[in-house]
């Protein structure tokens, strides 16, 4: 209800949701559905505020339009009938973001269901001219199109439009929807700062602010920046001035290598000029030694022409000398050649009679073996005639022959049978060694896998090492370690075994009394600190517990056996894991199995399944009665793998003992022949010995009587082989008395020789005579003339000397003169030393020895500066630099700073004040709202730090009660009811002071009481219908009975649902008709 002038204006919302052309009419709205600009003024409508909504196929509506009042709009109705739609509409109509809605993040959610596009269109109020937005969504692709009084734009241009109205959607102290009511508190200070300035403040505040803050932001950057340059300024010029005393020791040091420099410059100068005089010296001690080597020379002619006159006489003498020589060797070898033969005579002559003494020692030895020959005959005759009266041994030979070869025809039989027995036991043995091979493979696949349970459980491993040695401690059986018992038949079904047993039971001993166990396990996990496993196998056996249904009427799902019969194990290790983990119940099967697992899952009512490569576990929920599987991938067998068929191994140790048991009995048997063999050998041994003995009675004669005959026969032998030593000796004499002969006839031969050598020795030494006396008197002449040759050697030495040295000391001079001018960097050819090195030079020592004594003072001083290099004296200079650099930057940084202080002392001037003054009047307002609802509350502006303007903040503190202080407005210390009374008065403490052309509140009453509900309603009303005051929506779903209202306000019903009338027919006069008859009733 509301009266503008003396004219009474009604608005209603009329609309039908369930006629899609249905049109909302209102009395007082121009037939073309815009207002003018006299409406306008006539409304009082602030510049920007809502003159109309229309909305098409939008939410809930058809079509709809809504025209509310200047001043506080009320929005009724009961909940889903469209209110907060109008709040979509306002939003996205003005290009607000589907965000601040809290709703669908989809602009296409907003059009109604069932529709391809919706459309909202808004005229806002303008001086210039109202301004009509038009916004249609499509659903397809979730665009939009845009137009502006009718003319297509963009929703940049729309968002410039509505910035310039002052209208911001996005500003919860100005647009405040359904879902965002409980941020409000959630708010920061700082957030609600911003909020407000961008809502009452004027326009430049909120720049102000932004402002301040970039200033701040940047005036901290450049205080740290000046801080961390002042610090670096500092830090560099202290370590400039540590280095400066470096750097002056570096140009003091610097100094001594200039000097020492200049000295090797000029030291090879000096050389070179002392060596240059040494060569003009040693030049001129040539030329004198030259002349004297001369003069000798030709002083020692004379003497060298008798020489050589002598020597022309010693030539000849000293020809037939060695001619002498060469006869009275010859003559010497000719002499001793007759003295060999002369000597091999003189051996002839003993040789006749060595030869001469063999004969009579032979035939004394002929003579002693007849005699001896004799002797024996006539012992044998003796022997042979004692014999004579002796019995026949031939029968007793006989005898004793027959038994020797049935002995022989036994030993024979015996033979053929040991080499029999001998080759069975070849075969047996080979056999042996081939089932023994067998087993070591077999022990060998054990070792491997020993070996493996050592590598992975050494604990476990350790305590079976003690069990093998102390088995006689315990009782019943004892298994090992089930991985080392457990056989796998096919290495193909190891992962099988390995994915249904655990790992610890795996490697766990199995014992049959739990008193062994006991013992067990208190040696090697108490004693012996390891970490071992066991487990006792049941009373009962279930080794050859029967699976619940019999494999075939599981193969065509594509199982083929249970896991019991994949492997073998001791009975006591098969039971406990039929026992624990019903291996007899669990099948196993193939990639057909897989194929068609929810088949088996479902029919089979398996618990457990093994397909190729995976495990399904099958479990039945308590709760819904539902199956459930799980699947896992088979991982590849680690401990199981190698297979060792215990049927082979079991038929493999029965051969064995079958072998050993046969090798044992032919053993036996040959032992029986052997001995049999022994016994015929001894009784063979004994008839041989008879008959020996009777052979030797027999054969006795016989040999005698041959011994004597070849007796006699060697004895005529010897008798005609007698030597007649009389003709030996006179031959002998005879051949001895040739070779004297010849040996007379040698010895003349050798006087003449010697007689024909003597004489050659004498004229050799006639000739010797002479040559010694021209020798000595050509050595008197050499002596002389090496007395004379000495002193010229002397001087041709040192002239030769001389030359070597003038020699060395020009390649001196030139290498001393090239070094000096590369040393000065002279010109190739220059030999004149530059001025400027001249004048240095002159500055210097002029000999070496001077020069050497500087050049080690300077290189001493020198080396005192240790530990310096050109690189400080660069770092330095280049600090120094830096330093100058730092600080002229320093100075630009700090005036910056400067300007930045005073521009911030400028703004926070242009906003601070304002802005106080803004917070006064808000909290003037505010204060006075709480004090009229008898309750406190106030707002101030809040900042620890005066200077940290991005920490600003407007704070709420309020009071509903008397006995409790003021609090700050949090989203947890106040009930929901009095944040909402909070929030809803600081709203309208803004509303006034307001900036913004309009404000929607939605369904903020919601949670309050009764008292506060009113109080604030009234609060509303009257400041929101106050005279010069912004546009204002409120929208709630119920009221409270008699309420104040005022004749500023415009309240708009909104009625949604199947049974509405059509706008056309809808009369708001008759309605009011019969509100007042009930009333009036």
């Amino acid at each position: 209800m509301a009266l503008h002038g003396k004219r009474k204006r009604i608005s209603h919302i009329l609309t039908n949701s369930q006629i899609p052309n249905s049109q909302s009419t209102l009395p007082c709205t121009p037939q073309n559905g815009t207002f003018s600009q006299e409406d306008g003024r006539r409304g009082r409508f602030v510049e920007g505020a809502i003159l109309r909504i229309t909305m098409q196929n939008f939410l809930t509506y058809d079509h709809s339009e809504v025209f509310p009042g200047p001043h506080l709009n009320m929005i009724v109705g009961a909940n889903g009938t469209g209110k907060s739609s109008i709040v979509c509409a306002i939003c996205l109509g003005l290009a607000g973001k589907t965000a601040i809605l809290g709703r669908g993040d989809k602009v296409s959610l907003y059009v109604k269901r069932g529709c391809s596009k919706g459309s909202v269109e808004i005229e806002l109020y303008r001086t210039v001219g109202n301004l009509v937005i038009n916004r249609e969504i499509h659903v397809e692709n979730n665009q939009s199109i845009w137009m502006m009084n009718g003319k297509h734009s963009s929703q940049k241009a729309v968002e410039e439009a509505v910035r310039e109205l002052q209208i911001q959607v996005g500003n919860l102290c100005q647009f405040l929807p359904q879902e965002k009511v409980g941020e409000f508190a959630k708010m920061s200070k700082i957030e609600l700062l911003e909020a407000t300035e961008k809502s009452v403040g004027p326009p430049e505040m909120y720049n102000f602010h932004c402002e301040l803050k970039s200033y701040r932001t940047k005036e901290r950057d450049l205080e740290n920046l000046c801080k961390e340059k002042a610090n670096f300024l500092e830090k560099a010029k202290q370590r400039n001035e540590r280095n400066k005393v470096d750097v002056e020791r570096y140009h003091m040091k610097r100094r001594h290598l200039d000097r020492i420099q200049m000295l090797d410059k000029k030291k090879p100068w000096v050389e070179y000029e002392t060596a240059r005089k040494e060569l003009e010296e040693v030049k001129k001690q040539r030329e004198e030694m030259k002349k004297t080597a001369k003069s000798l020379k030709e002083a020692q002619s004379p003497l060298l022409r008798k020489i050589q006159s002598i020597d022309s006489k010693l030539q000849p003498i000293e020809n037939q000398m060695k001619e002498k020589t060469i006869k009275i060797r010859e003559a010497s070898q000719k002499c001793k050649q007759k003295q060999d033969h002369l000597d091999r005579k003189y051996k002839e002559i003993d040789d006749i009679k060595q030869a001469l003494s063999l004969k009579q020692t032979e035939e004394a030895d002929r003579q002693k073996r007849i005699g001896n020959t004799k002797r024996m005959i006539q012992d044998l005759q003796r022997e042979l005639d004692n014999m004579g009266n002796q019995e026949d041994v031939t029968p007793k030979i006989e005898a004793v022959n027959a038994e020797l070869r049935r002995i022989q025809e036994e030993k024979a039989r015996l033979d053929g049978e040991r080499q029999d027995l001998r080759r069975d036991k070849d075969e047996a043995n080979g056999e042996l060694r081939r089932l023994q091979n067998r087993q070591r493979s077999l022990e060998d696949m054990m070792n491997r896998k020993e070996e493996k349970l050592r590598s992975r459980f050494p604990d476990t491993h350790t305590a079976l090492l003690w069990l093998r040695n102390h088995r006689d401690l315990f009782e019943g059986n004892i298994y090992e370690p089930m991985m080392l018992v457990i056989n796998v038949r096919d290495p193909r079904h190891a992962k099988y075994i390995e994915s249904h047993i655990p790992v610890n039971d795996l490697r766990a001993f199995v014992f049959q009394k739990q008193q062994d166990m006991e013992r067990f396990m208190t040696e090697v996990r108490d004693n012996r600190r390891l970490r071992v496993n066991s487990v006792i196998a049941p009373a009962e056996s279930c080794a050859n517990r029967p699976p619940s249904r019999p494999i075939d009427s599981l193969k065509r799902f594509g199982f083929f056996s249970y896991l019991r019969e994949l492997f073998d194990a001791p009975e006591e290790v098969m039971s406990y894991l039929c026992h624990q983990y019903k291996i007899n119940d669990v099948p196993v099967g193939t990639d057909k199995t897989k194929s068609m697992i929810e088949t088996v899952i479902k029919e089979s009512q398996l618990r457990m399944i093994y397909t190729a490569d995976e495990k399904y576990t099958v479990k039945k929920s308590a709760y819904s009665n539902k199956t459930i599987s799980s699947n896992s991938a088979l991982r590849p067998s680690q401990f199981l793998t190698m297979a060792i068929d215990a049927e082979e191994r079991q038929h493999l140790e029965e051969q064995l003992s079958a072998a050993q048991q046969q090798i044992q009995n032919i053993d036996a048997s040959m032992k029986a022949a052997e001995e049999q063999q022994a016994k015929l050998e001894r009784r063979d041994n004994e008839l041989r010995n008879e008959k020996k003995h009777l052979s030797e009675l027999k054969g006795k004669k016989r040999q005698l009587e041959q011994k004597i005959s070849t007796k006699q026969d060697s004895l005529r032998q010897m008798e005609q082989g007698g030597i007649n030593l009389q003709e030996a000796e006179e031959e002998a004499k005879t051949k001895i008395s040739h070779v004297n002969d010849q040996k007379v006839a040698i010895v003349e031969e050798i006087l003449n020789s010697m007689k024909f050598r003597a004489r050659l020795s004498m004229e050799k030494v006639f000739l010797a005579l002479e040559s010694a006396g021209l020798t000595a008197e050509k050595t008197k002449l050499e002596s002389d003339l090496r007395d004379g040759s000495a002193e010229l050697r002397r001087a041709e030495q040192a002239f030769t000397e001389l030359d070597q040295r003038k020699t060395s000391l020009l390649g001196t001079c030139k290498n001393l003169m090239r070094r000096a001018s590369d040393i000065c960097n002279m010109n190739p050819g220059e030999t004149v030393v530059p001025e400027i090195l001249r004048t240095a030079f002159s500055e210097l020592p002029d000999t070496l020895d001077e020069i050497d004594a500087m050049l080690n003072e300077e290189r001493a001083r020198a080396e005192c500066f240790t530990g310096l290099s050109e690189a400080v004296v660069e770092e330095y200079n280049k600090r120094e630099k830096e330093i100058k650099n730092m600080e002229k930057e320093l100075e630009e940084k700090t005036n910056a700073l400067n300007t930045y202080r005073q521009n911030i002392s400028e703004a926070k001037e242009r906003w601070l004040n304002p802005l106080k003054s803004l917070v006064e009047q808000i909290n003037e307002k505010f204060s006075n709202f709480f004090r009229s609802m008898h309750c406190a509350g106030e707002v101030d502006l809040h900042s620890e730090n005066e200077e940290e303007y991005d920490k600003y903040g407007i704070r709420i503190r309020v009071k509903f009660r008397s006995s409790t202080q003021l609090h700050e407005l949090t989203p947890h210390h106040q009930s929901g009811g009095e944040r909402s009374v909070s929030t809803m008065l600081y709203l309208m403490s803004l509303q006034e002071l307001n900036r913004c052309p309009f404000r929607v509140v939605d369904e903020i009453n919601q949670g309050m009481d009764p008292v506060n509900e009113r109080r604030v309603f009234d609060i509303v009303v009257k400041t929101a219908c106050s005279g010069n005051t912004s546009q204002y929506f409120f929208i709630t779903p119920k009221l409270l009975q008699n309420l104040t209202y005022a004749d500023e306000m415009t309240v708009l019903c909104v009625h949604n649902g199947p049974y509405m009338l059509p706008p056309n027919k809808w009369n708001d006069k008759a309605f009011l008709r019969r509100v007042k008859r009930r009333t009036n009733q």
